[in-house]
């Protein structure tokens, strides 16, 4: 692979599973290796997975030191809990990178005492083996973990990060060995037998690097989206209630706003406040509709599309326009009043539990509304004046039309809808890149960990030298 692309063939091949003795409960049918008609050996439940001569299926239970799981204090005796202990659970592992940083949750000593908790060095794996199996962070101090994390401390001849991205790599495999309870686990006798491809020291810690690299790239990106999200929010507050023409302000029924803004009625900025379609989508149909789906981030996006089959007529009066606002008026509470503009090219429709919203333009700037209706505190307000049920909450289109909205001057509407767009065209690049390297990422933790590619056909962007 040059310059982080895929090339050359993996030679020769030969596998040795690394002997251990009785097999270990829980794993009764473990990966065999089987030679395959091209001469290479590979895990008949890992299709096309094959391995070079110097490298070995070694089981977890032959690279640990020790491999042990945790345990909960009872959540009945606060003593045990907000101590001085970080606790691990499976959330804080999924919300992490390679390494865990922090926790949410802390416990003490008598809580740790109480229960099988035990203190796990810092740079351990952490293993997940409840609901999200195969989830693995290395933790950098020494935590406790709840029962559902299994902790491995590996022997110096296994590079834990590379361990840490193996076990991810092959997470699926894993979960197939899941024990059926109420929900699919794993236990410590599975991890402890399962096989993984090992290396020699040096390839590990080659391909560790790379990895690393990329996913440092990726948390870079996600850093620069927070950051950037975080100054859209406060930027879009400080617009709506102190403007940009640096006025006194006025206190209004929704707020603090400049004295010369308005506060109206959103019903008289409206040309038409319409419901959508009562049609189910299929995957055929002769045109798209759109649902909440497409909502995305304030603006319509075209994907995981369905379509409907309509009359000419009906198209005619749900064809989506540029500028339209889409209002998601029947959903759950945390969904209900998402709004999002249509922006796009295409031949659209809309859907029943959306709103069409069309603003008079000579008075009010559909880009305006959407993100006045994008901001965190409008989100609260639209809540509401949702009517509520047990599952679903609903905004009725003559409810939204008394929704009080602020109304500066059309030319100081567009500026703040420039200020607005600016940030998220950078969004936009940042989450572009995001998902480049997160491709990236996935592309090459498969083919590094199951030596389709080798570290040597790689050439690192960041300096164009060989791993």
């Amino acid at each position: 692979m040059k310059d982080l692309m895929p090339t050359g063939q993996v030679e020769t091949y030969e596998a040795n599973v690394t002997p251990s003795g009785a097999m270990p409960c829980g794993l009764e049918n473990p990966p065999s290796v089987e030679r395959d008609s091209g001469g290479g050996l590979g895990l008949s439940e890992w299709p096309d997975f094959k391995i070079p001569i110097e490298w070995s299926f070694v089981r977890i239970n032959d690279l640990a030191v020790k491999l042990k799981a945790g345990g909960t204090p009872s959540r009945q005796n606060k003593a045990y809990f907000g101590g001085n202990i970080p606790f691990v659970l499976i959330d804080d592992m999924t919300s992490s990178g390679v390494y865990l940083k922090a926790t949410k949750e802390t416990i003490s000593q008598k809580g740790l005492d109480s229960c099988s908790a035990w203190i796990v060095p810092e740079n351990s794996i952490l293993l997940s083996m409840y609901a999200t199996i195969g989830a693995t962070v290395i933790n950098t101090m020494p935590v406790a973990t709840n029962q559902a994390i299994i902790a491995i401390i590996p022997h110096e001849n296994c590079d834990r990060v590379y361990l840490s991205f193996c076990l991810r790599a092959h997470n699926v495999h894993l979960a197939r060995l899941n024990v059926e309870s109420t929900q699919k686990n794993i236990n410590k006798g599975i991890v402890s037998s399962f096989p993984i491809p090992l290396p020699p020291l040096l390839e590990q810690k080659k391909i560790a690097h790379i990895l690393s690299t990329v996913q440092r790239a990726i948390e870079a990106q996600e850093r620069l989206i927070q950051t950037t999200t975080e100054l859209k929010k406060a930027l879009m507050h400080k617009l709506f209630t102190e403007g940009l023409r640096h006025e006194p302000q006025k206190q209004t029924e929704i707020g603090l706003v400049p004295e010369s803004w308005e506060v109206i009625e959103l019903g008289d900025m409206l040309k038409l406040a319409q419901y959508g379609l009562s049609v189910k989508g299929n995957d055929e149909g002769n045109y798209p509709i759109l649902r909440m789906t497409n909502q995305v981030n304030g603006q319509i996006v075209n994907r995981n599309l369905q379509y409907v089959e309509i009359s000419d007529a009906d198209h005619a009066k749900f064809k989506v326009e540029r500028g339209d606002i889409l209002f998601n008026r029947t959903n759950s509470l945390d969904l209900v009043g998402r709004t999002a503009i249509f922006d796009i090219g295409g031949d659209f429709v809309f859907a029943s539990y959306l709103i069409r919203l069309q603003t008079d333009e000579k008075h009010l700037n559909p880009f305006f509304l959407n993100c006045y209706f994008n901001t965190d505190e409008i989100q609260v307000r639209l809540k509401s004046i949702a009517t509520r049920a047990v599952s679903q909450s609903n905004i009725s289109a003559s409810r939204l039309k008394g929704f009080p909205i602020p109304k500066p001057s059309l030319d100081e509407q567009e500026e703040m809808v420039t200020a607005s767009l600016a940030l998220d065209r950078k969004l936009a690049v940042h989450q572009a890149k995001l998902e480049q390297l997160q491709a990236l990422f996935h592309m090459l933790l498969h083919e590094l960990m199951t030596a389709k590619t080798r570290v040597h056909d790689i050439n690192l962007l960041t300096g164009g030298q060989s791993a």
